[in-house]
């Protein structure tokens, strides 16, 4: 049912973002300015039939390979062809004809619109959860992003365990999706509007954390994150009361994560190289690194800078000689809680 009512949910009932009855399926965040100037340059169409709930734009992607899980009319697509350059290259999935259809229809707009000599952008005609069954390299990709629907699928662990295949040694799932505070009923699922608005297939947050841990990716980063609002008041009536989140995490491909932020005494310094992010990299909602400054770091974070693409815009101090315990600060009773407004959380933990 859920493959088939997202096909029809979005290829035939929404006539555009327009129509959609939460905000759910929306990125209300305002972008900066380097995006916006991106953004003007994707297709009018492309952008009315968009339907992400975040901003799936990773730093320090020039020359990347990406993988765009659920690209529908390619919006995301097409800005992260802009950023990875002429030199990198922007693979699409979806299931839905009518969303591809769009996305193929502008193709050489967009490379005309970027200057390109050929497009680096293409598409593939697949679902999401069956990614064994398409054409598509191991350990191919340094980044894989999705916005706003792995939910839809009925297996998610099964997505997460093909990116975490498909992706390069170091590579990152960057993905925005919706989350709820507690375990959706499986009765909802049945609904197509809930499933549709990206309610009724929300993981519940407590269960995403260990079945991205046992796909292989062993910290989990939550990014932002941001209340929905229910004003439908059908819809509100149904959910019974139950909470939803949008929210960005980041997943590593590395080796020698623990299960723990365990202290080594180590530290890292942002050389502020990292283009749009000069004055601070904020690798997630605990971790604003501001240039120039040496912060003290665990030994999952230092890896996840130290041996991925971020290498090269930091310096890096210690090893993993001395070990003294767990990082002082770290363990949270919940993911969530910093409002929208609040931006990332400063560096109090690892």
């Amino acid at each position: 049912m859920n493959l088939e009512n997202s096909r029809n949910y979005y290829g035939e009932i929404l006539g555009g973002s327009a129509d959609l009855r939460t905000d759910a399926c929306c990125t209300v965040a305002a972008p900066p300015p380097e995006i916006r100037a991106a953004l003007a340059n994707i297709h009018d169409e492309v952008k009315a039939h968009y339907y992400g709930c975040g901003l799936v734009v990773p730093q320090a992607i020039e020359g990347a390979h990406i993988l765009d899980l659920g690209s529908g009319s390619g919006q995301d697509a097409f800005l992260l062809a802009q950023l990875v350059g002429e030199h990198g290259r922007v693979t699409g999935v979806d299931a839905t004809r009518a969303q591809l259809a769009i996305a193929n229809r502008h193709l050489d707009w967009h490379r005309d619109r970027f200057g390109y000599a050929q497009s680096n952008v293409g598409f593939v005609e697949g679902d999401i959860e069956y990614l064994d069954a398409l054409d598509l390299p191991d350990d191919g990709y340094d980044v894989i992003v999705s916005n706003c629907v792995i939910n839809l699928v009925a297996d998610k662990s099964k997505v997460l365990r093909a990116a975490h295949r498909l992706l390069k040694p170091g590579g990152e799932l960057y993905f925005s999706d919706v989350y709820a505070d507690r375990r959706v009923p499986d009765a909802l699922l049945a609904d197509p509007v809930l499933h549709g608005e990206c309610l009724a297939g929300a993981l519940y947050w407590g269960d995403f954390v260990p079945m991205a841990k046992a796909a292989g990716f062993a910290d989990p980063r939550l990014v932002t994150d941001r209340p929905l609002a229910i004003i439908d008041a059908d819809i509100a009536a149904k959910l019974n009361g139950i909470a939803f989140h949008s929210a960005t995490f980041r997943l590593f491909k590395l080796d020698g994560l623990e299960a723990q932020c365990e202290d080594y005494g180590q530290a890292v310094r942002y050389r502020g190289t990292v283009p749009g992010s000069e004055r601070e990299f904020h690798l997630d909602g605990h971790h604003a690194l501001e240039a120039g400054r040496q912060f003290p770091v665990c030994g999952n974070t230092w890896k996840m800078l130290a041996e991925t693409r971020f290498a090269a815009h930091f310096d890096f101090f210690g090893d993993f000689s001395q070990h003294f315990g767990v990082f002082a600060g770290c363990g949270v009773t919940g993911p969530f809680g910093a409002s929208e407004n609040d931006g990332p959380r400063s560096p109090g933990c690892c």
